[in-house]
C-alpha cells in the first residue's frame, strides 16, 4: 500500500518514512504543497498523511484538490495545532481523522490500519489466488495457511499482483506499488524481485504463476 506523507519537518519526515517503510508501506514523501499537489494528480494513494505549518501553505488547503480528485481517500492530519478548535476545523474540511504533535508512532500506525478498515477504502478484507490469500487488514499473504516472509518490495509486488490476478499488471504500475518517487530504480530491479519472487513462491508450495507479458507486464495466474 502506499502513503502520501506531506511534512516539512525533515527529521520527522526521515523517521516516519523509515518506520513506515519497516511496516510494509511504500511512502511518498512531499515537504510543500506544490509536491503535493503534483503527487495528487499523478499518483494513487491509500492514505495521505497532512501536516499543516507548511512553508507554503495551510495543508488542510490540499483536502479540497483530494475530495476532488480521490474522494474516498483515507487523509490524517498530524500538526502541532491540536487545540479542539483546530482538530474540529481539520475534519469539518474533510479530514477523515487528525492526531496532534506530538504523537507516539504506534498510534499512528493504529489509525492507519483503522482508516484502511473502513469500508469506502477497502473493499474486501481478503484476497486469494490459488492456494495463496492476502489478508488485507492483517497485511499477510499465507499459503496454504502458513505465513509467507517477504522482503518488502517483493511482498509489495506480490501484493499488487493479488490483487489483480488473472489480469496483466503494467509494468509502471507495479513500479508505482513497489518503489516511491524519491527511490532509485536501475533498469533490472523489478525483473530480479519478480525472479526472487518466483522462486520463494515455488519453494513455498504455492500453486500459482507469475508470466512475463512481453513490453508490457506481468501476469499473476492460478498453475493448471
Amino acid at each position: 500500500m502506499r502513503i502520501l506523507l506531506v511534512e516539512d519537518e525533515p527529521e520527522l519526515a526521515s523517521m516516519l518514512r523509515g518506520t513506515l517503510e519497516k511496516q510494509g508501506y511504500v511512502v511518498d514523501h512531499a515537504a510543500t504543497l506544490e509536491v503535493a499537489e503534483e503527487a495528487v494528480a499523478l499518483i494513487e494513494h491509500d492514505v495521505a498523511l497532512l501536516d499543516r505549518q507548511l512553508a507554503d501553505g495551510d495543508g488542510i488547503s490540499l483536502l479540497g484538490l483530494i475530495r476532488r480528485r480521490r474522494p474516498n481517500l483515507p487523509v490524517i492530519v498530524i500538526s502541532a495545532l491540536g487545540k479542539p478548535a483546530d482538530r474540529v476545523h481539520g475534519l469539518d474540511q474533510g479530514a477523515d481523522d487528525y492526531l496532534a504533535k506530538p504523537f507516539l508512532i504506534e498510534e499512528l500506525i493504529a489509525r492507519i490500519r483503522a482508516v484502511l478498515r473502513r469500508p469506502a477504502s477497502v473493499q474486501a478484507e481478503a484476497v486469494t489466488a490459488g492456494n495463496m490469500e492476502f489478508d488485507i487488514t492483517r497485511g499477510i499473504i499465507q499459503v496454504d495457511g502458513k505465513i509467507l516472509d517477504l522482503p518488502r518490495r517483493e511482498f509489495l509486488a506480490l501484493e499488487a499482483l493479488m490483487r489483480r490476478a488473472g489480469q496483466t499488471v503494467r509494468r509502471i504500475a507495479l513500479e508505482q506499488s513497489v518503489y516511491g518517487v524519491d527511490d532509485e530504480i536501475q533498469s533490472n530491479s523489478l525483473d530480479a524481485n519478480i525472479s526472487r519472487l518466483r522462486r520463494k513462491l515455488a519453494d513455498a508450495g504455492a500453486n500459482v504463476e507469475i508470466h512475463p507479458v512481453r513490453g508490457v507486464g506481468y501476469l499473476l495466474r492460478t498453475s493448471k
